[in-house]
Order: structure tokens, then C-alpha cells, then sequence
């Protein structure tokens, strides 16, 4: 009792009692191992956490992206019938609009009206041919027979004409022999010795004899006056033969262009007919593919033509995603690696793995890229597209629309 009334009547300058300082020792040693401990799992927890983010490569800067399909008329026209709104889901095939068919019927007919035209026209035409193929065949068959004919005939006058030069010798040995004949008579009846009458039949004989040669020869000047008929008479049938060979195969081509023209006409009018036939059809404007009309851009009543926008079919069937990765994410990335893509409006997770890579920057690719060749550059870590797919046949993947915000995270090689 002694101490213990000593040691409290030394005051609060006393040194604390063993057990206190016991225990402070114990709580700092705690306090410090504690520390130690919350230290070390901060560390483990970046390490693991740093392990883990280098594993995955992350970015905001992303949508869906899905076919849009601009649908416009392939006719000009007045609209008629609407039979779409927007929001509306589609089917490949089905009707869009209707444009007024009254002015591509009128076509239509005219169009069959000119094939029936042409089609006469090749109908007249065409025997042509077979017609000039047969008339010039003919003319030159005529041509070789006249060729023949007049060769014979100046044979028979080439004959005549030697029968005549024969006959004209003969006519003129005998006027010969009566000239002589008559000179004897002459000198014997000078001397008596030969009676007038003998002398008569003598001078008549020597008559009928010249006149028999004169006459030879007269024959012999008509044969050989009618083989040079005849020679001229073949030069003018050779003449026409040479003619209708070289004018038979320009007749038979002109006969088959003229044929060929007529078919040609034909074809064009076939052609515009179903043309005019594929316009009529073309009235009724369908769309090509599945989707949703994200935008309806005709009335009834309105002119469209080719070439204008009246609906735009949003392809949701079969949506991706375009990550604008920066430049520096892309290290590790490649195709087919596994992605998860989180959608902000639907608050889903979604599979997907990377389809591919973009070919450029956005920057480089927009309307107006930067031109660093002024000197005033600046470098800007840069975005490029990656195109990301989704798995199929997952939940949920027919609510998707292109535009919407989705952050997607690629599992890249470590």
C-alpha cells in the first residue's frame, strides 16, 4: 500500500503501468501490420488489376452499324399509293409504293405495236434472199445456155461459110471452063465451023456460070458476115455472163444486209417492248431487302424520279459494331479475337469477336482531312475502325438499331 500510495502521489508525470505500455506496443505493432497488409493488397490488387486491363483493350467511341438501303424509283411518275410508314418492318418483296401506270401502259402498247410492225417488215423481207439466190442461179444458167447457143451458132456459120467458099471455087472453075468454052465457039463460028445456035448456048452457059459464081460469092460474104455476127453475138452473152457472176453475190448480200436490218429492227423493238414491260412493272416500287423503314420520304400525289430517295430499309437483321479503337490499342488486336459489347440503351451484354480492321484513320477518311503541311502540327493519337461482329442467334439481337451507343471490350493476345 505504501508504493502504490507513492506512485499516485508522484502525479500525471508518472510513467505509465507495464500493461498499458503493453498494450500500445500491441496496437502498433497491429496498426502497422494492418498497414502492411492494406499496402500489399493495393499493390497485389493494381498488379492484378494492370495484369488484367493489359488482357483487354476498351473504348466508348463505338455503335452499331447495319446496312441502309436508299429505295428509290426506277421510273419517272406520279405517286399514287403509299402503302409503307416509317418504324414499319419490311419483308424483301413487299410493296413501297405505286406509281401511276397509265402513261407506262401507253408505252407499253406502243412499244408492242412497233414489234409487230417490225415483224411484218422481216416477214416481206426475208424471202428475199431465197428469191435472189434463185433469180440470179437463173440468169446465170440463161447466160451459160446463150453461151452455148451462140458458140453452135458459130459453128453452123463457120460451117456454112466453108460450104460456101467450097461452092463459090466450084462456081468459079465452071464460069472458068464456060468463059473458055465461049471464047472456042466464038473463034469457030468466026470460021464457019460452028453454028450460031451452039454458039448462042455457049455464051448463055458462060453467062449462067458467072452469075452462079457471083452469086458463091455473095453467099460466102453472108456466112462469114453471120460468124462475125455470131462472134459478136457470144462477146455480148460472155459480157452479160461476167456481169451476173459479179453482180449475183453483191445482189445476195445487199438481199441479206436488207434481211439482217430488218431483223436488227425487230430486235430493237423486242428489246423496248420489254423494256416498256419491265417499266410497267417498275411501278409497283418493293424493297429489295428485310428491314425496318427508317425513313419514309413520299406521298401520295408527289413526282418522283429515277434516282430519289422515297424509303431508307434499316438492315437490323444482321447488325455490327465499328469500334473507333485509338491508334495505340490496335498493337495486340487482330481478327477473331473475342469481344464483349455492352449496350447503353438496352443495358445487355453481347458477344462478338473482331471481323476487321480499318484500311484508314477517321480523320483520314472524313470530308476534310488534316493537312499537316503547313508546319503547324500537332500530334493526335488517332482512331481507327474496327468492325466487330455479333455472335449468332444470341437474345435480344433483333432489338439492336444501327446508331446505338455500345462499349465494346476485345480480348486481346497477351
Amino acid at each position: 500500500m505504501v508504493e502504490t500510495e507513492s506512485s499516485a502521489d508522484q502525479g500525471p508525470m508518472a510513467a505509465p503501468a507495464p500493461a498499458t505500455l503493453r498494450r500500445r506496443r500491441g496496437w502498433r505493432k497491429t496498426f502497422r501490420l494492418g498497414a502492411v497488409v492494406i499496402v500489399a493488397c493495393i499493390v497485389i490488387g493494381i498488379v492484378v488489376y494492370y495484369l488484367y486491363r493489359r488482357r483487354f483493350e476498351s473504348t466508348d467511341d463505338a455503335q452499331v452499324d447495319a446496312n441502309i438501303s436508299n429505295i428509290g424509283p426506277r421510273v419517272a411518275g406520279t405517286i399514287s399509293a403509299v402503302f409503307i410508314v416509317e418504324n414499319q418492318r419490311v419483308q424483301a418483296g413487299d410493296r413501297l409504293a405505286e406509281i401511276d401506270p397509265t402513261d407506262l401502259e401507253v408505252a407499253q402498247t406502243r412499244a408492242q405495236a412497233a414489234v409487230a410492225q417490225a415483224a411484218a417488215q422481216l416477214a416481206v423481207e426475208d424471202p428475199s434472199v431465197l428469191i435472189t439466190q434463185t433469180t440470179n442461179a437463173a440468169a446465170l444458167t440463161n447466160a451459160t445456155a446463150g453461151i452455148e447457143s451462140a458458140q453452135a451458132a458459130l459453128a453452123g456459120s463457120r460451117a456454112e461459110t466453108d460450104q460456101a467458099t467450097a461452092r463459090l471455087a466450084e462456081a468459079k472453075a465452071n464460069a472458068n471452063n464456060a468463059a473458055l468454052d465461049l471464047e472456042r465457039g466464038r473463034q469457030l463460028f468466026a470460021r464457019g465451023a460452028l453454028a450460031r445456035s451452039d454458039l448462042d448456048r455457049r455464051e448463055s452457059a458462060a453467062a449462067a456460070t458467072a452469075a452462079a459464081a457471083e452469086a458463091a460469092q455473095q453467099s460466102v460474104e453472108t456466112a462469114r458476115a453471120r460468124v462475125a455476127q455470131q462472134r459478136a453475138s457470144i462477146a455480148g452473152v460472155q459480157s452479160h455472163l461476167s456481169e451476173v457472176r459479179r453482180n449475183a453475190p453483191r445482189q445476195l448480200t445487199t438481199s441479206k444486209a436488207a434481211v439482217q436490218a430488218r431483223q436488227a429492227d425487230l430486235a430493237r423493238a423486242q428489246a423496248e417492248a420489254r423494256q416498256a414491260a419491265l417499266n410497267l412493272a417498275y411501278a409497283q416500287m418493293r424493297t429489295p431487302v428485310a428491314g425496318i423503314v427508317a425513313r419514309k420520304a413520299v406521298n401520295v400525289g408527289d413526282s418522283v424520279q429515277p434516282g430519289q430517295v422515297i424509303a431508307a430499309i434499316a438492315q437490323t437483321d444482321e447488325p455490327w459494331v465499328t469500334a473507333n479503337f485509338e491508334e495505340t490499342q490496335l498493337r495486340r488486336m487482330q481478327p477473331g479475337q473475342h469481344a464483349s459489347i455492352h449496350v447503353d440503351a438496352l443495358d445487355r451484354d453481347f458477344t462478338g469477336s473482331v471481323q476487321s480492321l480499318g484500311g484508314a484513320t477517321g480523320s483520314r477518311m472524313s470530308l476534310l482531312p488534316p493537312e499537316n503541311a503547313s508546319g503547324n502540327y500537332v500530334k493526335v493519337v488517332q482512331r481507327i475502325p474496327v468492325r466487330i461482329r455479333f455472335d449468332p442467334d444470341q437474345p435480344g439481337l433483333g432489338e439492336l438499331r444501327p446508331g446505338m451507343s455500345v462499349e465494346p471490350k476485345v480480348r486481346v493476345a497477351p
